[in-house]
């Protein structure tokens, strides 16, 4: 395997043609004050594979696609569920 950094993280956005905004969660303990904080970073990934908001996808760095795109979808690991009511607003009926 390659050395490439990996994440995972959901899927928020898909409005952009052949990108999705993804975000990364990350949990982790303040140094100091012992507390455990929750940060969320997002990045935009080349989507070639056609992802739906909601979707958990495995994102890996790759050389600058765009000014602000570094990253490529691998993977998706889990589809997320859409009820009918998504489907008919999506379609306008």
């Amino acid at each position: 395997m390659n050395d490439r950094r990996r994440l995972v993280g959901t899927v928020i956005s898909n409005k952009m043609s052949k990108t999705a905004v993804v975000e990364v969660v990350r949990v982790f303990r303040h140094p100091l004050y012992r507390k455990v904080v929750r940060s969320a970073k997002t990045y935009k990934a080349h989507d070639e594979i056609g992802v739906n908001p909601g979707d958990k996808v495995r994102i890996v760095e790759s050389k600058p696609i765009s000014r602000t795109k570094h990253w490529v979808i691998e993977e998706v690991l889990r589809v997320e569920e859409r009820s009918e009511d998504d489907l008919v607003e999506e379609l306008g009926v």
